[in-house]
């Protein structure tokens, strides 16, 4: 996509061809619908249109269905986009603390960040070097009938002082590959650090190093649905006073604190914590709250002796310990009838999906195996998936 691509679908013949693409798109049909398409339409006007049809369908996991009809986007855009729901998350705190601030995102890509927090009443800016993705941001807050404007510029070059709230989403992609050291970040580790003097909220990746953290700065980590989906960086007036936090949605349900907690043996449920609480380092709340200990001091797997419904993890029920030996875990799985075999790790290093075709699962059984290092030893528990409430 380019932003002429952009203007085309933005001019109402441009936006008739769009609709009637949306409408018969189907994935795998692009090549029979640009072909119907150009038999009235223009080629380049046909092709934009198929192309934006194409990433609307695959924006409804992220956006909504009836957000991602009306939204434009380019490949790399929605790529890197923020989930809707994370978004909201992250704008209601910022509307909360700051009500009405004044925000600028600096890399706003196709805009998600922007239309999250000016629905939650925020005064917003993007800037974005892109010319292309700008021209998708702009057309989103006008699509979305939502105030704000879109500069096409570098980050490192604004003037940010005019603005209650720098958001930054710094670009974690070099050649078409995810970046994962965050010296690697565009703009660079240095310019971040120094917008966390200030009033700011930083989107970085969830494996960032605790160490990598200013002083004075909250890591959250956030996970949506039991995924972890990324970290952000609050610093200045966002500042809530705490170092980590791991907030799970979309129950809301935050962690702050963690507790010292003992190790023990296995109990009658193994808990598996959630990975933004696992990620925030964290875990020993999940021991806190289900009465429970940990399996080994250096292992995230909490055990307890009693069942108790928590956001804060999965449960699953003991049923009994087995040798981790792949000739007594064949065994099991043929004498059980497991044809449905779940397979966890901890602190070992195998892969599950390797282990799996060997122990050939076959039957009409299922069950779930964690297997994980406790000290030196590794050991397998069969387990039982306790259904959430």
């Amino acid at each position: 996509m380019t932003p002429d691509s952009i203007s085309l679908l933005l001019a109402p013949a441009g936006a008739e061809v769009l609709a009637e693409a949306c409408a018969g798109f189907t994935p795998g049909g692009e090549l029979r619908l640009v072909e119907k398409l150009r038999r009235r339409y223009d080629a380049a006007v046909v092709t934009a249109a198929v192309t934006q049809a194409s990433l609307r369908h695959r924006a409804v996991a992220k956006f909504g269905a009836e957000d991602a009809a009306r939204m434009y986007f380019t490949p790399d855009g929605l790529e890197q986009a923020t989930r809707t729901t994370v978004g909201v998350h992250r704008a209601a705190r910022i509307a909360a603390t700051l009500p009405g601030a004044t925000v600028v995102d600096l890399g706003c890509g196709i805009g998600g960040d922007l239309i999250s927090a000016a629905r939650a009443g925020l005064r917003v800016t993007g800037v974005e070097r892109d010319p292309a993705t700008a021209a998708a941001a702009r057309a989103n807050l006008a699509a979305l009938e939502l105030p704000g404007q879109v500069l096409v510029g570098d980050a490192e070059a604004q003037d940010c002082s005019q603005y209650e709230v720098v958001f930054a989403d710094p670009a974690r992609r070099a050649d078409g590959k995810r970046v994962f050291d965050h010296n690697a970040y565009s703009p660079p580790w240095s310019f971040i650090t120094d917008l966390l003097a200030g009033t700011a909220c930083v989107k970085v990746a969830p494996g960032i190093p605790h160490e990598a953290v200013p002083d004075g700065v909250e890591a959250e980590w956030v996970s949506d649905a039991g995924e972890v989906k990324e970290a952000a960086l609050w610093s200045g007036k966002l500042y809530a006073g705490t170092t980590r936090r791991a907030t799970l949605l979309p129950s809301g349900a935050t962690v702050t604190s963690a507790p010292e907690v003992d190790s023990a043996p296995v109990g009658q449920y193994i808990y598996e914590p959630d990975g933004a609480i696992v990620r925030a380092g964290l875990v020993t709340a999940v021991a806190d709250a289900v009465d429970g200990w940990l399996l080994d001091p250096r292992i995230a797997y909490v055990s307890a002796s009693t069942l108790i419904q928590t956001p804060l993890a999965s449960a699953y029920e003991v049923v009994e310990e087995l040798p981790y030996k792949e000739k007594a875990l064949r065994s099991w799985v043929r004498a059980q009838g497991i044809g449905t075999l779940e397979i966890k790790k901890r602190g070992v290093d195998f892969d599950p999906a390797v282990l799996r075709k060997k122990l050939a699962p076959k039957g009409p059984e299922s069950a779930t195996l964690i297997v994980t290092r406790i000290g030196r030893d590794a050991v397998a528990y069969s387990c039982r998936r306790v259904a959430r409430p």
